[in-house]
């Protein structure tokens, strides 16, 4: 029933008097008012403060942050956590579909992210030298398709002799199956001479799978046939059908803390390959980390004159975009 000092109910709708003027309204007409005087019931089960941090917290765009505020929330009033779920619910979808349609209508040359990483590292080895690293990594992530490159590159002079110098550029196109199959290819050329070889292109194609992809945790796992042709240090030139595995490992250890492991594998009758890197990063401010890394490569038939195994310590400044 609706209150009004000027207002009297009649059976089929409500007679308004101002002034002198007498005003009947409909059933049609009073459904507006009706409407407009109730309150939303989710507002009105979810305490204020509780709506407050939510709402918050759908500002800031933070999915990790919503999805511990609604849990706690939860914890700490259930009477209201079915509607604070509904909401936050609600909100995904609405991002969902904000970013879908931000990706439709992009270009390729559109929505890349990736880091660029600058650092020094020491060498033990083919060759026991201090040097300078740089490595590039863009990620272009659409409906169906996911775009990786990758170009690292590590070189030492001195007193204008090469102590160390290797060269690598990758590029990975992944079609996605689901959430978590996908259909990869990927391109990848190397060179290092210290290891034994002065060209190295391979080619694989395969498929991959998430087996873990949570906020805190990933882990990615490729296997398929592929194929290398290597221009050795002796001029002999190898070709030979290959196996690829893949394994990339990453887990949040704390706030801006993360461990990382990435392991690959070529296995050939000519020289098979091992190699495997894992790092320790730590986010300082904005867009700025810091990494520390130790990498291993293994060569099962390096040419004579060079060791099967090399390794890469690092530490390194990270700009992520």
């Amino acid at each position: 029933m609706l209150h009004h000092a000027n207002s009297t109910v009649v059976a089929m709708g409500i007679r308004c008097r101002y002034g002198t003027a007498v005003r009947r309204l409909t059933p049609v007409q009073l459904a507006p008012l009706l409407l407009a005087n109730a309150h939303d019931p989710q507002s009105a089960m979810i305490p204020e403060t509780i709506r407050a941090m939510v709402d918050a917290a759908m500002e800031a765009g933070n999915e990790t942050d919503v999805n511990t505020i609604v849990k706690y929330a939860r914890a700490a009033d259930p009477l209201s956590g079915d509607a604070v779920l509904e909401i936050v619910q609600k909100w995904k979808a609405d991002r969902a579909e904000q970013r879908t349609q931000v990706i439709r209508q992009a270009s390729f040359l559109d929505l890349w992210s990736g880091k660029a990483e600058v650092g020094g590292y020491l060498t033990t080895g083919n060759s026991d030298t201090a040097g300078g690293t740089a490595v590039l990594d863009l990620d272009r992530e659409g409906l169906r398709w996911r775009h990786k490159f990758h170009a690292q590159a590590d070189y030492q002079s001195n007193q204008n002799v090469t102590t160390r110098e290797h060269y690598l550029g990758s590029y990975e196109p992944n079609y996605k199956i689901d959430d978590r199959l996908y259909i990869y290819g990927v391109a990848q050329y190397e060179s290092d001479r210290f290891l034994g070889y002065v060209n190295r292109y391979s080619t694989s194609v395969g498929a991959g799978y998430s087996v873990v992809k949570s906020a805190g945790t990933k882990l990615d796992l490729e296997f398929g046939p592929a194929y290398r042709f290597t221009n050795f240090n002796n001029d002999i030139n190898r070709s030979s059908i290959a196996a690829r595995g893949t394994a990339n490992f990453r887990v949040r250890i704390l706030s801006g803390l993360s461990i990382g492991q990435e392991a690959s594998a070529y296995v050939q009758r000519y020289n098979s390959t091992l190699s495997g890197t894992t790092s320790l990063n730590a986010k300082l401010i904005g867009p700025l980390s810091a990494a520390l890394s130790y990498s291993v490569q293994y060569e099962s038939q390096p040419p004579v004159g060079s060791v099967s195994t090399d390794t890469t310590s690092r530490a390194s400044l990270i700009y992520n975009f």
